[in-house]
């Protein structure tokens, strides 16, 4: 089994040589480091003194440890202990050891008073014989045990409780006071801090509906220009439509003029075009070759040994033929 299952008093215990010893050296300490005006070298010396023929076998200073933290449960192990393990003798015996070690000088302090008390009470001994060896030891009636919770106790052993119970009173009034003129102060930051607050969330919100209020003017004149824009184009558009359908209606009209017109005559262009051979839209180059071909087919010298009238037919030609070409390069 672990020993850090056990307290430091088990250990104690279970190292002891002597329980009922080691109990009891307890018990005593606890009872020692209760006395005012005594060293701690003063209380081991006294506890050692007292222990002098007891048989636990270990250190006073563990045990003055335990003793100067009060632990209840310990103690009250040890006084089970004693009780199991003793006679009622014994158990006198060791009220007889506390009561020595509690008024040594003279005096018992409220605390080992209330002390042995408990001690008495845990070993099983009565408030009469306790009263009875309490006075038997040191001479003096048992007294019952002073109330520090009442004004009496403090006339008694401190004359300036009062003064210093008004002292207290009155510094206790001046703080409160002070925490409240705080707690006021604190009060009133609080509320213009909220305030600040409250005004800086309206302004915001103030600033942010005017940037809204903003925004959707500034969207509604986008989206007027838009549709200015929209029907700006629709008009262009329908100004397009209605040119393109009088252009279509005009070369309608046109077509249908020309279908209703009759026929021309081709004009001299055309005509000399036609002289050559060629069509409209020939070029000068198209037209000289033109030329050389129809003067090799139809020049007079071709027709010398034929009739007059003959040579008469191809002069005629001839000067057709030169008469276009001269026209068609001179304005070609």
């Amino acid at each position: 089994m672990s020993i850090a299952r056990f307290s430091p008093f088990e250990l104690l215990l279970l190292k002891s040589r002597s329980q009922v010893d080691t109990a009891t050296l307890l018990l005593l300490a606890w009872v020692l480091v209760h006395r005012q005006q005594v060293s701690e070298g003063q209380r081991r010396r006294r506890l050692a003194q007292v222990t002098a023929q007891f048989r636990h076998g270990h250190e006073l200073g563990p045990v003055m440890s335990i003793a100067h933290n009060q632990d209840l449960q310990a103690i009250q192990l040890a006084a089970e202990v004693v009780r199991k393990e003793c006679s009622n003798e014994r158990s006198l015996s060791i009220l007889y050891q506390a009561i020595t070690v509690a008024t040594d000088d003279g005096e018992l302090s409220l605390n080992n008073h209330y002390i042995l008390g408990f001690l008495a009470d845990l070993l099983n001994v009565t408030p009469a014989t306790f009263s009875t060896l309490f006075h038997e030891l040191t001479g003096k009636p048992l007294q019952s045990a002073e109330d520090p919770s009442r004004d009496a106790y403090w006339q008694v052993h401190d004359p300036e409780y009062h003064a210093r119970k008004a002292r207290d009173a009155h510094a206790a009034e001046q703080k409160a006071k002070e925490a409240e003129e705080r707690q006021r102060a604190n009060k009133e930051q609080q509320q213009q801090k909220q305030q600040n607050k409250q005004r800086q969330q309206e302004e915001a919100h103030r600033e942010k509906a005017k940037q809204e209020q903003a925004k959707q003017e500034q969207n509604k004149r986008e989206q007027d220009k838009q549709q200015e824009r929209r029907k700006r184009q629709e008009q262009t558009q329908q100004q397009e439509r209605q040119r393109w359908q009088q252009e279509q209606k005009r070369q309608e009209e046109a077509r249908r003029q020309q279908r209703e017109r009759p026929s021309s005559p081709p004009d001299r262009n055309t005509r000399a075009l036609a002289v050559l051979g060629l069509t409209p839209g020939a070029n000068r180059a198209d037209i000289r070759r033109a030329y050389r071909r129809m003067a090799q087919l139809h020049h007079p010298d071709r027709f010398y040994s034929g009739s007059e009238h003959q040579i008469a037919l191809a002069s005629t030609r001839f000067q057709r033929i030169k008469s276009a070409y001269d026209y068609l390069m001179q304005n070609t």
